[in-house]
């Protein structure tokens, strides 16, 4: 798509984003050129958006005479076209700074959400760290022919319960056994590192313990995927005075339900978490975010050097890209130190 816009071509795309940006409004030709700073007569400036309209980087909404950018428009333009501006947040971070405290996760968790909010004035979402699900005492119970309840408890009392079901029948004097055997074997692990121990000493294990210990280990995963993963979001009010919602109550109920059920926001977020840096996702070019008014700035934070979770800005298509950039940028940054052990 790039090596089809000559450099005019992409020098107005740019303008027109950019002006659209700053004023909510559909770019006339006449906007355009002032904007643009390009010495182009009207007929000129029209037929090149013309052109860009075919190839759908723009659009011309409704009875308007200007155009206003697409999601294909916005990638572009995020992609190839932006351009840093330099962005004070030392003042505002300050005072998050000084409450993340590394024995305080949660507090953490909660103050990057509202730091996010409050600097991009739209939504900060942050998915807090899986806790590591360690393995202190694991017992099996018996409830009828193979069909077992798996009790899995961790350090701080935590309790899992889940019922399996099993290809042989055991007997409760067979289950008390496996219970002492993998409690000896196993506590003090996560259930990551059993997993792993597992996949070289199964061998080794009597057959039908086994068998337990990975039905056992599945339903610690299924458990801690479930349950343990917490997401905070802070600033879905903001949306109520973005221009681009307020006149639509039906996209504003909509996107109030995506803050309700946040195992849809769970899944568009997990997406950044598997790669590195600032990631953008825009409305309408894919599933990912099943709204086109909504884009999506995010990035992954560590700890000690691993990646733990996910933060980011939920906002309008109509957002100030590289602004929405620097901000989650520094904060996954504030967050990764505060942390991290040092």
């Amino acid at each position: 798509m790039k090596a089809m816009l000559d450099e005019r071509a992409r020098t107005l795309l740019k303008a027109l984003v950019e002006r659209y940006i700053a004023d909510g409004q559909p770019v006339g030709s006449r906007t355009l050129s002032r904007a643009s700073g390009l010495d182009l007569s009207p007929a000129t400036i029209r037929n090149v958006m013309a052109d860009l309209e075919d190839l759908g980087l723009i659009a011309s909404p409704h009875t308007s005479a200007g155009r206003i950018p697409t999601a294909r428009g916005y990638r572009l333009f995020v992609d190839t076209m932006l351009t840093s501006q330099p962005f004070d947040v030392g003042a505002a971070s300050a005072p998050l700074e000084s409450q993340l405290q590394p024995d305080q996760p949660q507090r953490v968790i909660a103050n990057a959400a509202q730091l996010l909010s409050s600097l991009s004035s739209f939504v900060g979402v942050v998915v807090a760290p899986r806790k590591a699900g360690v393995l202190h005492h694991i017992e099996f119970l018996r409830l009828s022919a193979r069909r077992i309840l798996v009790i899995l408890v961790a350090p701080d009392g935590d309790v899992q319960n889940r019922v399996i079901v099993t290809a042989q029948d055991y007997t409760q004097s067979q289950l008390v056994e496996a219970s002492n055997y993998l409690t000896a074997q196993y506590a003090g692990l996560t259930i990551e590192e059993v997993r792993e121990r597992l996949k070289t000493e199964v061998d080794a294990l009597r057959g039908e313990i086994a068998a337990l210990m990975q039905a056992a280990v599945q339903t610690g995963t299924d458990a801690m995927a479930e349950g343990d993963e917490q997401i905070v979001v802070s600033g879905e009010r903001n949306l109520l005075a973005v221009q681009d919602f307020s006149s639509d109550m039906g996209s504003l109920r909509k996107l109030f339900d995506l803050f309700e059920q946040k195992t849809q926001l769970m899944r568009l977020l997990d997406v950044s978490s598997r790669a590195e840096g600032v990631r953008i996702y825009i409305g309408g070019e894919s599933m990912v975010v099943p709204f086109e008014e909504l884009s999506v700035v995010s990035a992954p934070y560590e700890v000690n050097g691993k990646i733990v979770g996910t933060l980011g800005v939920i906002g309008p298509t109509r957002m100030a890209y590289e602004r929405m950039i620097q901000i989650v940028d520094i904060t996954s940054r504030l967050v990764s130190n505060a942390l991290s052990t040092k």
